[in-house]
Formats: structure tokens, C-alpha cells, sequence
């Protein structure tokens, strides 16, 4: 096992479980043994997910599941009462409380038969076999273009658009190896197979020395960020699990909206999950003049086009203040816009991915301490996982609606995730029940948030985007 993949094994405690949990609901019945026959010829053909995990002190490795039995990793399952979204999303919740099982491998499915809105079928896999990006991978595989059964295309995302040859030699040096190949001795063989060429342009050495100063950098000044402010959506967790989705967006409207202020989808969503958040606290009581701003860990791809398709964990993580305190949607999108563009040019993305590494190096006993220390400079974990643009089917049964929950570690209570597909934008929150006991109260805000920047950029005058000083012009009109 890599040492990443390690580090995310070794991360999952009683308070916060690693599982990357989604749900997919389809319009149409599903048949059970279908859906067994595709999960056998499609999913299994990863031998990743006929293994378990076996963390033991020399370090972790993955050995196959001689007792391997399918039908104990795809269940049938019926919601009571009503069957209605409340009680997909109990049931949703308390699957995202309880771990797998450690003595087979780290996935199951659920199949909700009975649901009112349609089949669905509940998916929980631990994050040490996969990131969100891959997993996306191994779910198109299973899925078809047609429903007579024409396999979807693995396309990668938009992430991967750059090839490894051209991407800085800070990600190249970062870039993960081969399954189960250790990633620092990766990184030796790369040092030495670039040492004869260090000596013969010594412009290349300088600029490696100017690299590695750079990471040394942003490695202090992650370290040296302050504590995020304590607000209701921070404290003490618990082990109890609460889910919430939203009705989707038209992903024409946001593109819409990103192409009249000159930003992208990402931080038209990120603005509307902000205003989301300050108007949730604003309602429990919190003074809007008193609000501080709050981070997001937020994932970063370092994955390159020809690792598209293979497991493991590949990102890093960058730490994204989201601006609560400010009151005008339009001003809060444009503070959002030179965040992340700061951000995108930095190097905390490759910083937190050797940190990750080097964690799953050590004894695990060092990495709570860690974790709780990065942990506690962040309130929330903010992912955008592009999805597929077109229809898909599995097992025969077309797919309707798309929504997965991202897990949070140390000591972070809320998870907040987007994910496109088919020309439309879901977005979820998973949060502590301790301390947001009902994330439907950041979820109903979500939609208000983005009609607000929607309706803005209708007024917008034809000569394009307004600067950051007419935004309260325009807000007032």
C-alpha cells in the first residue's frame, strides 16, 4: 500500500469514519441479479476491491479476500414508513456513522428498492482504495452510454487536460508511482535518473533549489496558519453522522453566471456554499458585524493524464478562507475568485501530499497529533468532483440523480461536496451531529445564494464585468 493510501487508512477514528459515501438514484426498477452480474464483471475486474486492508507495524499492504462473497458487499435494503427522502437521508446517515467491516474489503452498496423517488442504490467505499477523481473512474466503468448495454467512455475530468511532461517539476516530483511502489523511493529514482542532467545545465539545479525553497515556504506557512475561529461549526464531535442534499442546479445557469463575472463554475459555487454558510449562522444567532471568515480544506488533483485510471490517492490539500464575513454576494465572489487564483499558484497542494506521504512513513501514533494540528485550522472540507455530461445507465436502470458526501478527519464536523452530472449540479453536506443536527439549515440556503449572483449578473450593463467598486452599486439597484 502506498504511504498516502496508508496515512488515509490510519486516519479513520470513531468521530470521523474515511468512507467516501454516495448515493444514486435512478427513475426506473433495477434488477438485483443484474445489477450483482455487473458489480462482478466490471467492479471486481480492480482486484483492489476483492482485498483487504492489513495495517500491521511494518506498514500496511492489501492481501486478497480468500472468502470473498459478493452478495455480502451488494445488499438489498427497504426504507419504513413513508420511503421518502427523509428517510433515504436517515438511512444515508446512519451508514455514514458505521464502519465497514476491517476483515473484507473497504466497499459496500446498498439497494434501496422501495424508495419514493425511485431505485437507489447507497455506496460506501473507504477512502484508502481511492480518491473522488479515480473513483469516478471505476464508476463510469460500470455504467453504459446506452441501456442495452454500450460501456461508458473513461474520459478524465478537465484536471487532466496538461500532460505529465508539461506539468511544474515541483507535481512531477510529487507524482505517485505505480501501485504499491513506495512513493519516496519513486522520488529517488527520479532524483538520480535527473542528477547527470543537473550536472550538465546547472540552470536546472537552480531551479530545483528555487522550487524547493518555495515548498519549504508554504510548508512553515501552513504550519504557522492561525486556528479558525471557533463558531457553532466547530467543537467537540461525536459519532453520530447526519446528511443533507439539495434539488439540483441547471449547470448552464452557473456557467451562465461564471462567464459574466469573468470567474469560474468552481467559485460561483464555492460563493453561493459561503453566502450559504453566513446566512446558517446568521439564523442561530451569530451577529452578521461579528462574523469571521473560516477555512475549507479543499482537494487539489495531482494526478496526471496517463494515472487517469488507476487507484490509490493522488491530490493534495490546500486550505481556502471563505469569506463569511462579507455581506455582498457580488464582493464575496470576486474575494472567492482571487483566493483560489492565489491559491492555484501556490505550492500548499504538493506540500500537504508529501505531508501525507511522510505520516504514513511514521508509527501512527504520530499522525493524531498532526492531523488535529492541521485539522483544527480549517471548519470544513469543501470538494467539486466533475462528473459526467451525459446520460448513463447501470444494470439497464438509468441514473437520475448523482450525490456523494466527503469524509473529514481530525477534527473537522462538516464535509461539503459538489458534483456535476448530465447538465445539472448536486451539492450535499455531511456534518457532526453535535453540531449541525440538521445540515438541511445550510442546504435550503444553497439555492437562494446562487439566485442571488444569478439575478446580478441579469443586471449586468453590456460593457461586461463591473470592478469590486461597483459592486455595492450593483447589489443596491
Amino acid at each position: 500500500m502506498s504511504k498516502v493510501d496508508t496515512a488515509w487508512l490510519r486516519m479513520e477514528q470513531a468521530t470521523n469514519l474515511m468512507m467516501i459515501t454516495g448515493v444514486i438514484v435512478f427513475d426506473e426498477a433495477m434488477d438485483y441479479e443484474r445489477l450483482l452480474h455487473t458489480v462482478q464483471q466490471r467492479f471486481l475486474s480492480f482486484r483492489r476491491f476483492r482485498q483487504v486492508a492489513v495495517d500491521s507495524p511494518s506498514g500496511a499492504y492489501w492481501a486478497l479476500d480468500e472468502d470473498f462473497d459478493l452478495r455480502s458487499h451488494v445488499r438489498r435494503t427497504a426504507l419504513p414508513g413513508a420511503a421518502d427522502r427523509r428517510e433515504l437521508e436517515m438511512l444515508v446517515a446512519e451508514l455514514a456513522s458505521s464502519p465497514l467491516d476491517k476483515a473484507r474489503p473497504l466497499w459496500q452498496f446498498h439497494l434501496v428498492e422501495n424508495y419514493a423517488g425511485g431505485p437507489a442504490l447507497i455506496c460506501r467505499i473507504h477512502h484508502c482504495i481511492a480518491d473522488g477523481i479515480a473513483l469516478v473512474q471505476v464508476f463510469l466503468s460500470l455504467t453504459d452510454e446506452r441501456p442495452e448495454g454500450r460501456p461508458a467512455e473513461q474520459r478524465p475530468g478537465a484536471w487532466a487536460q496538461r500532460k505529465a511532461a508539461d506539468a511544474p517539476v515541483f507535481q512531477r516530483l510529487l507524482e505517485p508511482a505505480r501501485e504499491g511502489i513506495d512513493c519516496v523511493a519513486h522520488l529517488g529514482q527520479i532524483m538520480i535518473g535527473e542528477g547527470q542532467k543537473l550536472i550538465e545545465e546547472p540552470a536546472r539545479a537552480g531551479r530545483y533549489a528555487a522550487e524547493a525553497a518555495e515548498i519549504a515556504w508554504e510548508l512553515g506557512h501552513c504550519l504557522a496558519l492561525e486556528d479558525d475561529p471557533l463558531t457553532r461549526l466547530k467543537g467537540r464531535l461525536g459519532v453520530r453522522k447526519q446528511v443533507a442534499w439539495a434539488e439540483p442546479l441547471a449547470l448552464s445557469d452557473v456557467k451562465a453566471v461564471s462567464k459574466a463575472f469573468g470567474c469560474t463554475v468552481n467559485d460561483v459555487l464555492i460563493t453561493a456554499v459561503t453566502g450559504a454558510l453566513r446566512h446558517y449562522l446568521v439564523s442561530l444567532g451569530e451577529a452578521p458585524d461579528q462574523l469571521r471568515d473560516i477555512r475549507a480544506t479543499v482537494p487539489v488533483n495531482l494526478r496526471p493524464l496517463e494515472h487517469a485510471p488507476e487507484l490509490g490517492n493522488h491530490f493534495g490539500l490546500v486550505f481556502l478562507s471563505l469569506p463569511l464575513a462579507c455581506d455582498n454576494p457580488l464582493q464575496r465572489l470576486y474575494l472567492v475568485n482571487e483566493r483560489m487564483e492565489a491559491l492555484k499558484a501556490s505550492r500548499q497542494a504538493a506540500v500537504t501530499f508529501g505531508l501525507l506521504s511522510a505520516l504514513g512513513m511514521g508509527p501512527s501514533v504520530l499522525q493524531k497529533p498532526v492531523l488535529d494540528l492541521l485539522s483544527a485550522k480549517a471548519s470544513t472540507v469543501l470538494t467539486n468532483v466533475p462528473g459526467p455530461q451525459h446520460p448513463l445507465w447501470l444494470a439497464g436502470a438509468h441514473l437520475k440523480e448523482l450525490m456523494f458526501w466527503v469524509p473529514q478527519s481530525g477534527q473537522i464536523g462538516l464535509g461539503i461536496s459538489i458534483l456535476s452530472y448530465d447538465g445539472q449540479v448536486f451539492f450535499g453536506v455531511i456534518s457532526d451531529r453535535r453540531l449541525v443536527p440538521e445540515p438541511a439549515g445550510i442546504i435550503e440556503r444553497f439555492h437562494p445564494e446562487f439566485e442571488k449572483l444569478l439575478y446580478l449578473g441579469l443586471m449586468l450593463p453590456l460593457d461586461g464585468r463591473p470592478g469590486s467598486d461597483q459592486a455595492d452599486w450593483l447589489v443596491g439597484q
